[in-house]
């Protein structure tokens, strides 16, 4: 169990920083488009680059229009933040000292319903714009089956808990 919760520990810690770098990133973005800061445009403004700070070295590009810009630029940046936010939290619930517990199951559950749910709303708003694309098909897929294996394990942590409140119960 020690390993499980190393692993665990270190993959929060990986999941802690690239939810910051997501939300960072979305933040620059943000105010970069909204003020023109550390903002470069391409081709007569149909494309723009966001800078790093202070520089003129880009680190994202994207179509200049306000449908992608939010659909599919910064909404699904964000979203990816919250889903490593997420997923950090479904990594914690292995290295706390109770592994059974109703924080961990509440972690499980909105990992779980975070992926079902959010992809296929994402997929749908774009497709009201753009035709739907096999990448937005599979990245539904893709999170439906993570989102079945964090069910899966909430169901287990349920079943637990109740047997470890049983053993509670009993001694």
């Amino acid at each position: 169990m020690n390993n499980v919760k190393l692993v665990s520990r270190f993959l929060f810690f990986i999941t802690r920083f690239l939810a910051g770098f997501y939300f960072l990133m979305f933040t620059h973005s943000g105010i970069a488009l909204l003020t023109g800061w550390s903002l470069k445009f391409k081709e007569n403004g149909k494309y723009f680059q966001v800078c790093f700070p202070f520089t003129k070295t880009a680190i994202l590009n994207g179509d200049y229009n306000i449908p992608y810009i939010f659909l599919e630029f910064l909404i699904p940046m964000a979203l990816y933040g919250l889903f490593f936010l997420l997923l950090g939290n479904v990594f914690k619930v292995f290295f706390q000292p109770r592994l059974f517990t109703n924080t961990g199951i509440t972690h499980l559950k909105r990992f779980y319903l975070g992926n079902f749910i959010i992809p296929t709303v994402m997929v749908l708003l774009v497709s009201f714009i753009d035709e739907p694309e096999i990448d937005g098909v599979m990245i539904i897929v893709l999170h439906a089956i993570i989102g079945v294996f964090a069910y899966f394990l909430a169901a287990i942590f349920k079943q637990g808990l109740v047997l470890q409140n049983e053993k509670d119960l009993f001694i």
